[in-house]
């Protein structure tokens, strides 16, 4: 497996992993932006019975924190997947009419992609593995190593494990659940095992590849 140039620093699978992850996620204040619209969503909705007032509430705060990074030239990227989530559910929710719904885009979106997930390693090709591809310069050379397969798949597994806890919880409240509390407690477990479930598996996953040193091959001297 190759290594560009400027990936000299990272010498072990298990450093390029680790530097990707740390760029996947967004600190504690990801964190706060993931949650903020979610928590006012549920709190005004629980205070106001109010849905259009709710999901405008829901949807401006998202806008703001957005513009908040535009102007301090940071990365939106964490505030725009939050947004885009946000808006589907919103969607969903208008159309319905009931505030169930603005959580059900999520239970779908961690549904699809705990599947996805489980095949890729099944067919031996784990999501983590492109990680590494991306740092390394070659997008499936990784595969040619036995070793680096099976931790990626174990890597695989951490980021799968959330997804199906957060469908297995949320599922039964939507399909079984209804009024107040029923849209309550949906908030309450979306925010829940949002980013603190997702830091769980990332601490999980660092303290795995802190157990090992898989090397990656530098390129070749022309």
């Amino acid at each position: 497996m190759k290594a560009e140039a400027g990936d000299a620093a990272h010498d072990t699978v298990e450093a390029a992993v680790r530097a990707q992850l740390a760029k996947a996620f967004g600190g504690v204040r990801g964190i706060i932006e993931a949650a903020v619209p979610t928590a006012a969503f549920t709190l005004a909705w629980i205070t106001t019975e109010e849905l259009k007032l709710s999901l405008i509430i829901s949807v401006s705060l998202s806008v703001l924190l957005l513009l908040v990074r535009v102007l301090q030239r940071s990365t939106p990227q964490f505030v725009i997947n939050s947004l885009i989530g946000i808006a589907i559910g919103a969607f969903f929710a208008s159309r319905t009419g009931d505030a169930k719904d603005y959580f059900l885009p999520g239970i779908l979106w961690n549904g699809a992609y705990a599947v996805a997930m489980l095949l890729s390693i099944v067919a031996r090709w784990p999501v983590v593995g492109f990680l590494i591809g991306s740092v390394t310069g070659d997008p499936t050379g990784w595969r040619q190593d036995p070793g680096v397969v099976r931790l990626c798949s174990r890597l695989t597994w951490l980021l799968l494990i959330p997804c199906v806890v957060r469908v297995a919880v949320q599922l039964p409240v939507y399909l079984f659940g209804g009024g107040d509390e029923a849209v309550a407690a949906l908030g309450v477990a979306k925010i829940a095992m949002g980013w603190p479930l997702q830091i769980a598996a990332l601490a999980a996953m660092v303290w795995m590849l802190g157990r090992g040193r898989t090397p990656i091959n530098p390129v070749a001297p022309a």
